[in-house]
């Protein structure tokens, strides 16, 4: 049996007799994915700047089960409203998909407990080259030169972006945040090879749900533990259940609103588009959070990582240029 029907035997639909994905019988449309994704970057780059403001107040684990209670109201309601269909139609598919994103962005969130921002997106967003590895090695799928390319290309503008220079130092811990990029990249694949049929709602549905289950072991531990909380957002990680504080309440509502639209915009492209070239995309969600940055906190950006902005977008044309064969 040919190595990609192998790994996507649990998991695949369609004909049993062919080794070609259900996703891949769809229309790459690699400059409407890049719209979405874009749009994706612009919403989540306003609500991600507001973390900070969820920390003060909560922890990490009750964030994760007040947003997904939040989340599951709206996408519900929405669904009965527009006829959505949220039941999946292959429901171990959905569940793998679900909870290898959730894992994915538990580490990301946790690490930030020990490790800089810089760190840990750095680690993340090396997503992209592990579609790459997973694509050319579980899937067997040809990469060519120029794909390579836009993802160095694309990596090195973030490092730029992040201050990460040649002499950054790149300790063990940083294994947790590559990790969650391994993780995340596979998730992404998953959207494209596993998930061809569901619909955006059905799987931003699986991947709230996914991070609300961690959110509710996460309080049930702490509850049983009951460390010692530092306070404000260094007590992010360690911080239990709590009365939530209005602020918290209506941040935490943004973020639950704000990732419907743009998470389910982030699906659907990696729904219609090739995993590898979406994933170049995404780089831009650090440029877009730079500017919400400025916009809303004053912050400023260096020259240095103006030239990785630009090498980031330079990626994406490299890739948009190429369409698939």
């Amino acid at each position: 049996m040919p190595k990609e029907r192998v790994f996507l035997a649990p998991f695949a639909q369609g004909n049993p007799m062919t080794d070609v994905p259900v996703s891949a019988t769809l229309p790459n449309r690699t400059l409407l994915a890049a719209g979405l994704v874009t749009v994706y970057a612009f919403i989540i780059g306003f609500t991600d700047n507001f973390v900070r403001q969820i920390a003060e107040d909560g922890g990490l684990w009750q964030f994760h089960a007040t947003r997904t209670a939040m989340a599951i109201v709206l996408l519900v309601v929405a669904a009965g409203v527009m006829g959505i269909r949220l039941r999946p139609r292959n429901p171990r598919a959905v569940l793998a998909r679900s909870l290898i994103h959730g894992t994915a962005m538990v580490i990301y969130f946790g690490c930030l407990a020990f490790l800089s921002v810089a760190e840990v997106a750095a680690g993340l967003f090396t997503a992209p080259i592990f579609v790459l590895l997973l694509s050319r090695f579980a899937w067997g799928q040809r990469i060519g030169p120029f794909r390579i390319l836009a993802v160095a290309i694309g990596f090195a503008g973030v490092l730029l972006v992040l201050g990460l220079g040649a002499g950054a130092p790149v300790g063990p811990a940083m294994l947790l945040p590559i990790a969650a990029g391994a993780l995340y990249a596979l998730g992404n694949l998953a959207t494209t090879r596993w998930c061809g049929e569901e619909s955006a709602e059905t799987l931003l549905a699986g991947f709230f749900l996914a991070l609300g289950l961690f959110g509710l072991i996460g309080m049930a531990v702490l509850a049983l533990w009951q460390p010692e909380v530092p306070q404000s957002a260094a007590g992010f990680l360690f911080r239990g259940a709590v009365w939530p504080t209005g602020r918290f309440l209506f941040w935490t509502f943004v973020q639950a609103a704000g990732s419907l639209v743009a998470v389910g915009m982030m699906v659907r492209a990696y729904q219609i588009a090739d995993a590898s070239r979406v994933a170049v995309f995404e780089y831009v969600i650090l440029p877009m959070s730079a500017l919400w940055s400025f916009v809303l906190w004053g912050d400023r950006l260096t020259p240095t990582a103006m030239v990785g902005i630009v090498l980031i977008i330079a990626a994406g044309m490299v890739i948009a240029a190429r369409p698939g064969r």
